[in-house]
């Protein structure tokens, strides 16, 4: 593994930052640390970068224990979310930063810098200020003077986190692509699980300073292990009484259940191709998605949410709607369990 770290502990007075956090980070792979504000993961990003030292536990980084090595010899690039670009710089200047820092010839800071701004696409811009930037070009200068000195690991705090949300969606394309370019390990870390889906090889799931859960985005989003998983990704609803929906029947030691969008399936009354394990629910609300009709349905004094195709005839407020239900995720206080709906798995386990 190229970034472990092993029991790590970090307190702030009597507010326990990280608590025996154990991770390992495999080289080349980009990695999202993802959590609510105050899960941990802003903390053990500056301590693998040096800027906050761990109460106890171990920090290596391509095998070498950095505990006690300073920030500026580990090797490592560090982007800000504010950027932190320096105001009274130009764009060449602030990449050429920590060369100058370095002590590198004036024809490689050159000759470098001139790669860099290539690879962000600011080509032109070198003699521009902060100032007479936009926001997502500001990013791109800082993802460049991070990459400069040719660090062997990349940290990202929260890097699009003061961008809007076009801007935004074009640089997590672009971040992917230009990492992947680069080959360099990179961590960044965010409170956004569309943005750490889309962009990572790999998800670490933070909560009240532990590790909630690791895996791929599509193991994370599909296979929850832990109810605070289950809940924090995808946009679910809890509800208790779950039996009250057809197809599901209570299931010893899980009195509550989370409904995603995306296990529900609705249809204009009386035209649902299974309407034996249909349930009767009102639209309460309707929002348009550009692709699709966000419904928030009315049913059994719950309040579900289901996207329904704009090529279908849209639903008003107050319609009622026929709903199906394929698939909850059971929990209870430290296991989830994800179940099918019984109705339909009977009819689709029928050979003919």
């Amino acid at each position: 593994m190229y970034v472990e770290l092993r029991n790590v502990n970090k307190t702030f007075g009597s507010f326990k930052a990280l608590d025996e956090i154990s991770i390992s980070i495999e080289k080349g792979t980009l990695v999202a640390l993802l959590g609510p504000s105050g899960s941990g993961k802003t903390t053990i990003l500056r301590s693998i970068a040096g800027l906050e030292r761990p109460d106890s536990g171990e920090i290596y980084i391509d095998g070498k224990l950095v505990n006690d090595i300073p920030a500026a010899k580990r090797g490592v690039g560090f982007v800000f979310q504010n950027y932190a670009l320096f105001r009274y710089m130009t764009v060449f200047d602030n990449i050429a930063f920590g060369l100058k820092i370095q002590k590198h010839s004036k024809e490689y800071i050159e000759k470098r810098v001139s790669e860099l701004i290539s690879l962000i696409g600011l080509e032109g811009l070198e003699k521009r200020y902060p100032h007479q930037l936009s926001g997502g070009q500001k990013q791109r200068v800082a993802f460049a003077r991070a990459l400069a000195p040719n660090p062997h690991l990349l940290l990202l705090d929260e890097p699009f986190a003061a961008i809007d949300a076009k801007i935004r969606k074009e640089l997590r394309t672009w971040l992917r692509e230009t990492i992947s370019k680069v080959g360099i390990t990179s961590i960044f870390v965010t409170h956004d699980q569309e943005e750490a889906i889309e962009v990572s090889d790999k998800i670490i799931l933070t909560n009240n300073g532990r590790i909630e859960q690791t895996g791929s985005p599509l193991e994370i989003y599909r296979n929850p292990k832990t109810p605070f998983a289950a809940k924090f990704v995808g946009e679910g609803t809890s509800i208790s009484n779950y039996d009250k929906i057809r197809g599901f029947q209570i299931t010893k030691g899980f009195s509550s259940a989370i409904i995603r969008p995306e296990f529900v399936g609705v249809s204009k009354p009386g035209k649902s191709l299974y309407p034996n394990t249909t349930d009767r629910g009102v639209v309460e609300s309707s929002f348009f998605r550009g692709n699709s009709q966000e419904l928030h349905i009315h049913l059994y004094g719950i309040k579900i949410i289901a996207d329904y195709s704009l090529e279908e005839e849209p639903f008003q407020i107050g319609e009622a709607v026929d709903v199906i239900i394929n698939r909850l995720f059971l929990y209870n206080e430290s296991q989830v369990l994800s179940v099918e709906n019984q109705n339909l798995k009977n009819i689709n386990s029928v050979v003919i």
